[in-house]
C-alpha cells in the first residue's frame, strides 16, 4: 500500500522524557467504525481527537504503535511563521492566498495552546518569542521589507537592527525580525495527551497492525489489513507522515533528510528569553531551549532519501550544528548528549496538502510539513473534522490537493 520508512536513526532527546504510554490493543475480528485513522503520531492524534470530541466514533491503527514513527524526530518549534517567507510566497501565490495562509498558521497555534490548556494535557508547553535571522536567502533589506508585509497582513512583525539583536538577546547577526506568540513543547506527551484523552471518549487502538489494501464501496471503505481482520468505515483519514499511500496523487512532494543535536542541560547560559531562533539561510539552522536547559539545534536539510546514507552522515552533521550553535552563543557548551536524524516532506509552495484525495471524497490526506509539522498537524485536525462532519472550512481550497 505504501513505501515503508525509517524515519528517523539515531536517539532523540525526547526519549529522556517520560511520555504516558498509550495502550494498543491486538485485532482480532473485522470491525466497523464512522472513521479509521491510519497513523497514531501527532497528526493521526491530532484528527483523532478533534472527531471523538464531535462524536464520531473512530478506531486508529498503526504499523509500529503509537509514538513510534517521525514525531519523536521532530525538534517540536512550533511557529506561525511559515517556511516560505510571506513575501516569496505572495510572489507564488498571489498576496490574498499567501496572507490567508499566514493568517490561519497564526490562528493555528492559538488554538493548539488553547486545546492543550483546555484538555490539560502536561506537554512542557510555552509561548515564546521568536527570532527570524538574517541569512543567505533574506538579506536585512528584504527582512525588513518581510517585517513591513506580516504587518500588512495583520501579523505584529518588530524589525531588529544589528545593534538592537544584540542589545536584546546577545546575538551577533546583520538582523531579525521578532515576533510573539509561537509556542515550544514536548511532542511525543502531546500526542500521548490526545491519544489518551481520545481513548477516554471511547476511540479504539490497534497496532501494530498495516493498512495493506483499500476498498470503496457505496458509502464506505473497506481496508484490509496486515493481520487479516478488516476495518470498515464511512471515512478514511491517512496520516502516515512521509510514508505515502498510493492513492494519493502526484503532487510537488518530496522527501528531505534532516538532522538534530541536543546539548547537557545549562539553564544558566541560555539566551534573553528563550527566544525559538531560525535562520533564514540555506541550509536551514533552527535552535531553541527545552523547558529544563538543554539547547536544540537542527537543520543541515539535504533532498535525498536513503536511510542508510543520512544516519551515516549523523556523526558529521551533528559536528556541523555544533559548530554553528557554537558561533551564535559561545558560552554554550555545544557537546551533543543526543544526536538524530529524520525525514521529512515537503512542497514547493510550503505549504502541506491536507483534504479529501480527487475522485475519493471519503478519503482524507495530510502531507508535506516542512519545518511547521506540528502547526499544520493542528490544521489538518480543523479542516478533516469539519469535512466529515459536513461542514466547510473557509481555508480549505488553500491546502486541497486540487487547489487553484
Amino acid at each position: 500500500m505504501k513505501r515503508k520508512l525509517d524515519l528517523r536513526g539515531g536517539r532523540p532527546v525526547w526519549f529522556s522524557y517520560r511520555a504516558s504510554s498509550v495502550p494498543a490493543g491486538k485485532l482480532t475480528r473485522d470491525v466497523k467504525t464512522d472513521v479509521l485513522v491510519v497513523g497514531m503520531g501527532v497528526s493521526g492524534a491530532m484528527a483523532t481527537e478533534a472527531l471523538t470530541r464531535a462524536g464520531h466514533s473512530v478506531i486508529c491503527i498503526d504499523r509500529r504503535g503509537p509514538l513510534k514513527g517521525s514525531t519523536s524526530a521532530t525538534t517540536a518549534l512550533v511557529q506561525f511563521e511559515l517556511d516560505q517567507p510571506l513575501t516569496k510566497l505572495s510572489a507564488s501565490k498571489g498576496k490574498a492566498d499567501a496572507e490567508q495562509a499566514w493568517r490561519r498558521s497564526r490562528l493555528a497555534v492559538i488554538n493548539l495552546s488553547g486545546r492543550v490548556a483546555e484538555l490539560g494535557i502536561d506537554c512542557s508547553l510555552t509561548c515564546l518569542p521568536s527570532l527570524y535571522l538574517a541569512g543567505n536567502l533574506l538579506r536585512p533589506a528584504e527582512l525588513q521589507e518581510e517585517a513591513e508585509a506580516r504587518r500588512q497582513a495583520g501579523i505584529a512583525a518588530t524589525y531588529l537592527t544589528r545593534q538592537a539583536l544584540a542589545e536584546r538577546f546577545g546575538i551577533h547577526r546583520a538582523a531579525a525580525i521578532l515576533s510573539h506568540g509561537n509556542l515550544a513543547l514536548d511532542p511525543r506527551k502531546l500526542t500521548a495527551g490526545l491519544l489518551l484523552r481520545s481513548l477516554v471518549r471511547k476511540a479504539r487502538f490497534h497496532a501494530p497492525v498495516e493498512a495493506t489494501a483499500i476498498e470503496h464501496g457505496r458509502g464506505q471503505i473497506s481496508v484490509g489489513t496486515s493481520l487479516g481482520p478488516t476495518i470498515t468505515a464511512q471515512h478514511l483519514v491517512l496520516a502516515t507522515g512521509y510514508e505515502l499511500t498510493d492513492l494519493i496523487p502526484a503532487t510537488a512532494h518530496r522527501i528531505v533528510s534532516t538532522w538534530a543535536i541536543a546539548t547537557g542541560r545549562q539553564a544558566d547560559k541560555i539566551w534573553p528569553g528563550a527566544a525559538l531562533i531560525w535562520e533564514a539561510s540555506d541550509p536551514y539552522l533552527y535552535i531553541r531551549a527545552t523547558a529544563d536547559g538543554r539547547v536544540i539545534c537542527g537543520g543541515e536539510d539535504e533532498d535525498f532519501t536513503d536511510e542508510t546514507r543520512r544516519d551515516a552522515l549523523t556523526a558529521d552533521k551533528s559536528k556541523r550544528l555544533a559548530a554553528k550553535l557554537g558561533s551564535l552563543f559561545p558560552r554554550l557548551d555545544v557537546g551533543p548528549e543526543f544526536a538524530w536524524a529524520g525525514s521529512f516532506g515537503t512542497t514547493t509552495s510550503g505549504l502541506p496538502y491536507i483534504g479529501a484525495l480527487p475522485g475519493h471524497p471519503r478519503v482524507h490526506a495530510v502531507m508535506g510539513y516542512g519545518g511547521n509539522g506540528i502547526t499544520f498537524s493542528q490544521i489538518a485536525s480543523e479542516i478533516v473534522a469539519s469535512a466529515i462532519g459536513g461542514r466547510d472550512d473557509t481555508d480549505a481550497e488553500l491546502f486541497a490537493f486540487r487547489r487553484s
